[in-house]
């Protein structure tokens, strides 16, 4: 019998969406914060959920300092949190 499940993977960003990443973020740390360690003007001006993921879809680099910001802070600190994505909405 042969194993068919897929390789386990090291990357904390496999099958989380950039919404989600997102949510986990500013629950943790809050626009203010967010906007200190990540200077983007959408995290500082009006920030919200809808419009900074379409910013970011179509900003490779700011997505790309998101993406690293998550993966040297962020997951590790959610998975301590005890948070659930479940009451993410912002």
């Amino acid at each position: 019998m042969t194993n068919t499940s897929p390789p386990a993977t090291s990357d904390p960003l496999h099958g989380i969406t950039l919404e989600t990443l997102l949510r986990r973020l500013v629950r943790l740390y809050g626009w203010p914060e967010l906007a200190r360690f990540i200077r983007i003007r959408c995290f500082s001006d009006n920030p919200g959920i809808k419009s900074s993921l379409t910013f970011l879809r179509r900003t490779p680099w700011a997505r790309k300092q998101v993406e690293d910001f998550y993966v040297a802070y962020g997951h590790g600190d959610w998975l301590e949190s005890g948070l659930t994505d479940d009451s993410s909405k912002e």
